[in-house]
């Protein structure tokens, strides 16, 4: 995955934003927290995987799908690899 060591930092830096997401609704919920405060947490948390899912799967198709479309018979390989990445997210 050449294209996630050429931004490496920025994605590590994200990741690290999320954990301390995910810890923030581990602590809310130990402290029995607001059930409002812990839903805004969740779905701030789900954004930011959501947005983190979004650039690596965008590098994914910039880097190794547009290619494979002048590749000839590896088209397909990439098509289906996008349709069970797309059909995981949605699991």
């Amino acid at each position: 995955m050449s294209h996630t060591i050429r931004d490496k930092q920025k994605l590590l830096n994200r990741v690290r934003r999320i954990r301390g997401q995910v810890d923030a609704i581990e602590r809310a919920l130990v402290d029995e927290s607001d059930c409002l405060a812990l839903l805004q947490q969740i779905t701030s948390c789900r954004g930011a995987m959501n947005g983190l899912l979004g650039v690596v799967l965008e590098d994914h198709i910039r880097t190794h799908l547009v290619d494979v479309d002048h590749a000839g018979d590896d088209k397909d390989d990439g098509k289906e690899q996008l349709i069970e990445i797309v059909r995981s997210y949605f699991k």
